[in-house]
């Protein structure tokens, strides 16, 4: 199973600088000193600390940082200080702290800011952007999550930001946080009509990997072949199939089909593993074709390989040959026969022979013929057959009638992927 790397925000890094436009470094005491003459605004700076916050302001326009955070450090010592004092202290502080690099205690000065009742809504909003970026540069993935988490109950929140709860989850080691927090993201965007991104899905697959669990694993891979139907995903899946301990014969005949339909069918043995199976089950035109496929494609890497299957193929063209001879003859004596069985019999015959019609035919009149040992193969089969006859609505239709066998259920809903994307 591949496992799937994280991707960082692209723009977190640069988002470190983001709390330093939220504080414009000239005109700021001066506009809230020109409102000193009415001490009894809760918005102004007080009397007692308005010369020592003015110079920390000139110094932070000089470029003096290190003097500035010391004029300031003295302003906060004073006992008169108000609450909105705190508030000018800590929007001088956050800027001079980001600009000398000390980021946890720029995020401190910022985080004040959030919560102090002086600062608008709109700055409320994009301090928290910032607090959140900068605790998950600083791995402080907890403050990350709790600050991000406050911009998407709020609605205020971007992709990037909902990318940044879910890594800080995932970064912390918090595997079914991760799923959790990933799996309500991508529900809300289908529940919109959205697609949903990429990234969160695969960040949830990568959680089912990381927690060894083969359910979730194989859910998240079948969302990712639903709305991202690479090669790469419907490997990973169908992988998870053929190695099901529950499987026998027939469903990993099923598999491998599926797997040559979406074109992943890429093992040598597992070419070899098909073609015998189709040949053991019934279907030698289905074995030679996968066996001429897998020699077109030079999969064999070796003479001892190539020797052994090419044997496979003269047994499954000779099979096949007596079997087209005798096909009308089976079909006919199918008509006759009490139960289904030897019409979805013909059916898989002229379904490996590719003659699509002729398959429809035979497994349709077999299903409602009834008395079959396997209704849900029957009704699998027929979807293929009329998928690949070009019957696309029918071949949906026929997917979603297979019921009874959990795991025929599961190939049907992919083949239904399928017939959708193709």
């Amino acid at each position: 199973m591949h496992n799937h790397t994280m991707q960082a925000p692209g723009k977190a890094v640069a988002a470190f600088f983001l709390a330093l436009a939220l504080i414009g470094a000239g005109g700021l005491l001066a506009s809230r000193s020109a409102a000193a003459a009415d001490e009894k605004k809760k918005d102004t700076v007080s009397r007692e600390l308005a010369k020592p916050l003015k110079a920390a302001q000139d110094d932070i326009q000089a470029k003096k940082y290190s003097d500035a955070l010391a004029k300031i450090k003295e302003a906060d010592g004073n006992p008169k200080k108000t609450p909105f004092d705190e508030h000018v202290i800590n929007q001088l502080a956050g800027f001079a702290y980001a600009k000398t690099n000390n980021y946890p205690e720029a995020a401190k000065a910022f985080e004040a800011q959030i919560n102090d009742g002086f600062t608008s809504p709109e700055e409320v909003e994009r301090l928290t952007k910032a607090v959140a970026q900068i605790y998950y540069q600083l791995k402080s993935y907890d403050k990350a999550i709790e600050y991000g988490n406050r911009l998407i109950k709020s609605g205020q929140a971007d992709d990037e930001m909902y990318t940044l709860v879910g890594q800080s989850y995932y970064l912390k080691n918090d595997y079914k946080g991760t799923l959790k927090f990933e799996d309500n993201f991508v529900d809300a965007q289908i529940k919109k009509g959205q697609q949903p991104k990429k990234e969160p899905l695969e960040l949830a697959l990568s959680s089912c990997v990381k927690m060894n669990d083969s359910d979730c694993t194989s859910h998240e891979l079948e969302r990712l072949v639903a709305y991202y139907p690479k090669p790469e995903y419907w490997a990973q899946l169908l992988d998870t199939l053929l190695r099901s301990p529950q499987k026998n014969d027939k469903v990993q005949l099923q598999v491998y089909r599926l797997m040559s339909e979406v074109d992943v069918l890429k093992e040598p043995g597992d070419f070899t593993d098909m073609a015998q199976i189709a040949l053991d089950q019934g279907s030698p035109g289905e074995a030679q074709h996968t066996l001429e496929k897998a020699f077109q494609k030079n999969v064999f890497p070796d003479k001892r390989t190539q020797d052994k299957n090419q044997r496979l193929l003269e047994s499954a063209k000779k099979a096949a040959a007596n079997d087209l001879a005798t096909l009308p003859k089976a079909a006919k004596d199918a008509e006759s026969a009490p139960t289904g069985d030897k019409e979805v019999g013909v059916g898989l015959a002229y379904l490996g022979y590719q003659q699509y019609d002729k398959a429809v035919d035979a497994l349709s009149k077999g299903i409602a013929k009834g008395g079959l040992k396997s209704e849900p193969e029957a009704r699998l089969l027929l979807g293929i057959a009329q998928l690949k006859a070009g019957h696309k609505d029918d071949a949906v239709k026929a997917f979603h009638a297979v019921k009874g066998d959990p795991t025929l259920e599961r190939l049907a809903t992919l083949w239904t992927l399928h017939a959708k994307q193709a």
